[in-house]
């Protein structure tokens, strides 16, 4: 009987994909111990958007937030998403960033970083991986999963011989659109098992109404592990319900390693919680239907609401079909990058502008040029000579790894700040959202919190 290893993503990337990461942590501090005790592979508790909206809307440090969750979650391994020489952000930061923040954030409890680059640029996450790897963490390579001419198994198969010979300890396809189909899902996954004798991972979204059925065919295919999210936060934009799964796959003589009960529980308690978002406003029932539109034009669902709201407030919400039909035309002209936080709201910027302005790249934005650049790593295919010739003129792209072009930043930030903070955790968080970090650490500063009491008092501040 082949044991599947199940993630819960509830406190990370379905609270994320279904509440714009609204969860705070006091709502789900009192299941935390049953969470632990379930038989979850791991907890995807940290990552992607937690940082911002626990400094932007929340106003909990994240970095007390993880260790509050150590604290009491202690058997299951904790897992974040890292973008890489993003880290968490949008821009590419200095190596020596990116070590101090894996540093921390495995001191603070992470065990499994899933990495990944939005362009499947290897250059880009080698860092990353070099790093949690000398912390003691497990480094999952990632693959970030797309359609288009120039992608195929093939081509993700020698991905992901890439990644194994970087040193990754196992590989995730990360199908954050919901785009794949359940017979790619099955021969991917199989050719994969047959390539390289690493652990193999499968992340989607039941967006479009797919990934039940690919999750089954990579079962069967032999994948090692899904991801799920309990029923409460399961579901539409967010990852295919765990029970269900659990369910499926024990019937059909798979071992989730998971116990029923404790996940009724687990369930029963989330489910007050989403209807309180519900009732807020803050969850909208939309996106809990599957909407497999996005097949044809391949748009995740954030993008397209942020397409939506681009033009409302242009008062031209009528030139969305025209914008949509555009996309597609705009990723095929920047050379078919995966659409994935930042080239998704690039794309859907540019695309809508073009619609906009009457004339495609009339005005160009300064991330498509910098993408142009080559600022963030190598295109996956050709980009379109007129349009590079408007971004960059006669330019030279930039051929070798970006951040190689960046000074150290860690040292130079923290003496900044130092009037402000001795604390290289709000360093690293000054350094990834400094917009909005400035504000939150005055405020963290003139009124801490108890927690923020006690680890002062720790490391011997007052």
């Amino acid at each position: 009987m082949k044991n599947i290893h199940i993630t819960e993503t509830v406190l990370r990337d379905a609270n994320q994909s279904l509440i714009a990461t609204r969860l705070p942590f006091n709502s789900f501090a009192p299941i935390l111990d049953k969470l632990d005790n379930a038989g979850y592979y791991s907890l995807e508790c940290w990552g992607g958007a937690t940082f911002d909206s626990c400094i932007r809307y929340l106003n909990e440090d994240p970095w007390i937030r993880l260790k509050k969750i150590k604290s009491v979650a202690k058997k299951t391994p904790l897992q974040m998403l890292l973008r890489g020489q993003n880290i968490l952000g949008y821009k590419h930061y200095p190596d020596d960033v990116v070590r101090e923040f894996i540093k921390m954030a495995i001191y603070y409890g992470i065990d499994i970083i899933r990495i990944f680059d939005a362009l499947n640029d290897f250059r880009n996450i080698e860092v990353a991986i070099d790093e949690t790897k000398k912390q003691g963490a497990h480094a999952q390579g990632t693959i970030v999963y797309t359609v288009s001419p120039i992608h195929d198994v093939k081509s993700y198969i020698n991905l992901a011989k890439e990644l194994k010979n970087m040193g990754s300890d196992s590989i995730c396809i990360k199908d954050m659109a919901g785009l794949i189909m359940p017979d790619i899902a099955f021969n991917l996954i199989k050719k994969l098992k047959e390539t390289v004798k690493i652990p193999i991972y499968l992340h989607s979204h039941s967006t479009n109404g797919l990934a039940e059925m690919s999750y089954l065919k990579a079962v069967e295919a032999g994948v090692d592990g899904i991801d799920c999210a309990i029923s409460a936060f399961g579901g539409g934009t967010a990852q295919p319900a765990t029970e269900s799964i659990h369910y499926a796959l024990t019937s059909s003589g798979f071992n989730t390693n998971l116990y029923g009960n404790k996940l009724k529980e687990i369930n029963d308690f989330f489910k007050p919680i989403r209807e309180d978002f519900l009732k807020k406003g803050l969850l909208n029932p939309k996106v809990l239907s599957p909407q497999p539109e996005a097949l044809i034009y391949q748009i995740p669902g954030g993008m397209l609401s942020n397409m939506i709201s681009q033009l409302k407030e242009q008062n031209s919400l009528n030139k969305l079909e025209a914008v949509l039909n555009e996309v597609p035309k705009v990723r095929e002209d920047l050379g078919y990058p995966p659409l994935v936080t930042p080239m998704s709201q690039m794309v859907g910027t540019q695309a809508t502008i073009n619609i906009l302005t009457g004339e495609r790249y009339k005005m160009i934005l300064k991330e498509v040029k910098a993408y142009c650049r080559g600022e963030y790593g190598k295109a996956p295919g050709k980009i379109n000579n007129d349009l590079l010739n408007k971004a960059i003129g006669e330019n030279e792209p930039i051929k070798t790894r970006y951040a190689d072009t960046l000074e150290p930043a860690f040292e130079k930030t923290k003496e900044k700040l130092k009037d402000l903070t001795t604390r290289n955790e709000d360093v690293l968080t000054y350094l990834s959202f400094p917009e909005i970090a400035e504000e939150f650490l005055k405020n963290k500063k003139l009124h801490p919190s108890s927690d923020e009491l006690r680890e002062q008092t720790k490391s011997g501040v007052i």
